[in-house]
């Protein structure tokens, strides 16, 4: 009995060492498998990337860093869902520590809407991003990995979060943000639009501004950021005809009925933006108690004191605070008209907040 015990014993052990050498083996061909499809898509998107850097940089390719996937493991703890800064319909926003600096790693996801694929969006938001990120409110790109399927992004760390969160009412936690600082934020980012609509032999129209694309770093200093929507319009001409894409409360309505993208199409979604900065929730919310009105006539019609955030009101500033409230009430307005040939250019814009922001010393 006790020699068939021991030989049954040896069995087993043999049968452990044996499933352990074939987990071992499984193991080893899974690795290798993966590595096989690192290295596939490595060369796959290393071809796509630079020829997207070239396109978009005069011919000239824009060197970023690259990353491998084992670092972007590394750097988010294997993307642990505590360290998701933001997510996205079409990607998910990891806060990683690289070589004791903090950065974004941006992880794109499944899109199937209108065509766009997921290489589509990154390669584009990659392209821009690396032809504008020498601008100071452009979130800076500092590199790729190219050993995903979907080539993943690496920029800089915003650390005070997404605009939308710190302005809107409904999601406010601790301090509202002071009216000075919504109105340098504004200033900062029609800058950055008037620099993609003016500083390109092809203006980039960014086709997605909103509150959820601006990100603010330490100081609150704004940055733009999501170019993967964004699009050109050839030289020589003043529009670009495209299916319609963005987010609905910000879109333009002309370029909504007709397919036709201008300048004046961000020039309309930075309107409803200023607005949003100056309510402290979404314009349209606001037309909740008078749906048969107009956004445009509900709020020209009511008293400033009726329309603006009331953390605003509860500051000091007198005469002035009150003269600059009503004068970006009225740009705002001027943003959004259904007309596109009244709205104003970005640059016209710009030189509107100097004036402005001339009120109060």
């Amino acid at each position: 009995m006790a020699c068939r015990a021991g030989r049954q014993r040896d069995r087993d052990r043999q049968g452990s060492m044996l499933l352990k050498k074939l987990n071992i083996a499984a193991a080893l061909v899974d690795h290798g498998r993966k590595n096989r499809e690192r290295k596939r898509a490595f060369l796959e998107n290393g071809g796509l990337v630079l020829e997207k850097l070239v396109a978009s940089c005069n011919g000239r390719p824009i060197p970023i860093r690259t990353f491998s996937y084992q670092q972007l493991v590394l750097a988010t703890n294997n993307f642990d869902h505590r360290l998701i800064l933001h997510v996205n319909l079409t990607y998910t926003m990891y806060k990683g520590s690289f070589e004791g600096r903090i950065l974004s790693i941006k992880m794109y996801g499944l899109y199937a809407d209108r065509g766009l694929s997921d290489k589509d969006l990154a390669l584009m938001d990659m392209g821009i991003s690396a032809k504008t990120t020498a601008h100071k409110n452009i979130l800076k790109l500092v590199g790729c990995c190219l050993e995903t399927s979907i080539s993943s992004l690496v920029f800089e760390y915003a650390q005070n979060g997404v605009l939308f969160d710190r302005i809107s009412i409904s999601r406010r936690q601790g301090k509202p943000m002071l009216w000075r600082s919504r109105l340098k934020i504004a200033r900062q980012i029609a800058h950055a639009i008037a620099y993609l609509h003016t500083a390109f032999s092809k203006p980039i129209i960014h086709r997605d501004i909103r509150p959820r694309n601006i990100l603010l770093d330490q100081h609150d200093v704004p940055k733009l950021t999501d170019f993967s929507l964004s699009i050109s319009i050839p030289e020589g001409e003043t529009h670009v005809e495209d299916v319609v894409r963005g987010t609905v409360g910000f879109l333009c309505p002309s370029y909504y009925s007709t397919n036709r993208i201008t300048e004046k199409t961000d020039v309309y979604s930075f309107g409803m933006v200023l607005l949003q900065l100056l309510i402290g929730q979404h314009p349209l919310e606001s037309l909740r108690e008078n749906e048969d009105q107009t956004l445009e006539v509900h709020l020209s019609n009511r008293a400033i004191n009726e329309i603006v955030d009331p953390a605003i009101l509860a500051e000091e500033g007198g005469a002035g605070l009150e003269q600059q409230l009503q004068a970006v009430r009225q740009l705002s307005l001027t943003c959004i008209e259904e007309d596109p040939e009244i709205r104003p250019m970005m640059v016209d814009v710009t030189k509107e907040f100097r004036r402005i922001e001339r009120f109060i010393a």
